[in-house]
This record gives structure tokens, C-alpha cells and sequence, in this order.
């Protein structure tokens, strides 16, 4: 019976030291596709509805930053802001709450070296799910980490398209 105990005991903490349920491995954690599909899917949302932000959270490594890119208009030089993913929830909640916001990628290339991968994702912006017109497109570009047993959301870098920007056709469909 004592035997029995421990082992039931180790089977216990070594399931979650490993961050398995018995469920199994997370889906968003698989592969570069599911990563990247569980933040896309994470943000979207019509005005006012909660996001599952520790969904979000669990695809970010620890050391994780999130930088949107942007021309001030005041000064036009150019700049970027890194936030941690706790910083992003803080700073994107409020705004969601008041407005719609579903991004879609519509493109994808990916670079992969050993355990890093690269992904530029072309993606669109609307207010309503079913809008066909975006407000916003631009690049999200994704660098993640194979850890040898789940994939991490190391970085997204972003910027978005402007009339003097366009996308080039190399990133979209």
C-alpha cells in the first residue's frame, strides 16, 4: 500500500511539473500553427466581451516581449514600445472593451532553424466578425522557441500598413 502511495504521489507531482493535466499537453503549445492560431484567437472579440487572457499568458516564455512599432505623428520619427505579454493585457483590455477587434492572418511565411523559428503573418483588422472590410492591416512578426518538449511565444514585433508603407506582395496571399 505504501508503494502504491508514492507512486501515486510522484505520478501526481511529476504531472505537474510537467504542466500536463489529465487532459495532456496543451494544443496551443504543438506547434508554430497552433501557437500562432491561439493569439490570433485570443484578442479577437467583439466590444465588451472578456478575452481568456491566461490563455494568452500561457504561450508567452517568461522572458517574452511584445513590441508594436509605430510613426509619431507629432515628430515623424519612427519608434517601437516593448511590453511585457502582462503589459500588452493592460494596455489592449480597456480598448477592447469599448471596441470590437478580430485580427485575421491572411498570409504566413515561416523560417525555421533548429529550435527557432521566424513567421512573418500578414493579418487584418476588423471591428465585427463579420466585416469584410479591414480597418488595419500590417505584419505581425513571430519569433518563437522549441524547448524540446512545447513551443513559447518569444517575441511579437508588429507594424501596421500605412499609404506610405504598403505591404509587399511577398506577404500577401
Amino acid at each position: 500500500m505504501k508503494k502504491l502511495l508514492t507512486f501515486a504521489l510522484f505520478t501526481l507531482l511529476a504531472s505537474a511539473a510537467f504542466g500536463q493535466t489529465e487532459k495532456g499537453p496543451n494544443p496551443d503549445h504543438a506547434s508554430p500553427e497552433a501557437i500562432i492560431k491561439a493569439v490570433y484567437e485570443v484578442i479577437s472579440g467583439d466590444a465588451g466581451v472578456e478575452r481568456d487572457w491566461d490563455r494568452f499568458r500561457a504561450v508567452f516564455h517568461k522572458d517574452a516581449r511584445l513590441i508594436p512599432t509605430g510613426k509619431n505623428p507629432q515628430t515623424g520619427m519612427f519608434n517601437a514600445v516593448s511590453m511585457t505579454p502582462d503589459g500588452y493585457v493592460e494596455r489592449a483590455a480597456p480598448g477592447f472593451g469599448k471596441d470590437g477587434f478580430h485580427e485575421r492572418e491572411v498570409a504566413r511565411k515561416t523560417d525555421r532553424y533548429g529550435n527557432i523559428v521566424h513567421v512573418f503573418s500578414t493579418y487584418e483588422a476588423f471591428r465585427k466578425k463579420d466585416d469584410t472590410k479591414p480597418f488595419m492591416r500590417g505584419i505581425n512578426s513571430f519569433q518563437l522557441l522549441f524547448d524540446g518538449k512545447r513551443w513559447w511565444i518569444m517575441t511579437i514585433y508588429w507594424q501596421a500598413e500605412t499609404p506610405d508603407n504598403p505591404i509587399p506582395k511577398l506577404y500577401l496571399p
